[in-house]
């Protein structure tokens, strides 16, 4: 699916429609010192099974892509549309 890089809809910071960047969402670093992380760890020493069991099958042909829009004039920046496609892509939309 094609969608456009800059969109204009609502900003609630500013309380108007402004223009706003729209952006692929991407998983931050993992910290490894958080608690389930550093459990997550633990139980998988030693001999034995996985902690959590291992998928064989999927259901779902696709993910859900979530983008995050920017506002431009005041920065802020929030999840918008989380939708199920195979391929997402960003373009510039010629006005």
């Amino acid at each position: 699916m094609k969608f456009p890089k800059r969109i204009r809809t609502y900003c609630p910071r500013c309380n108007t429609h402004t223009e706003h960047r729209v952006a692929q969402y991407r998983a931050g670093k993992r910290r490894a010192m958080a608690l389930g992380e550093r459990r997550y760890r633990r139980k998988q020493e030693g001999y034995g099974s996985q902690r959590r069991p291992e998928q064989k099958r999927f259901a779902k042909v696709t993910k859900k892509q979530v983008l995050v829009i920017t506002c431009t004039v005041c920065g802020r920046k929030r999840p918008f549309l989380g939708i199920r496609l195979k391929r997402l892509e960003l373009v510039d939309v010629v006005r």
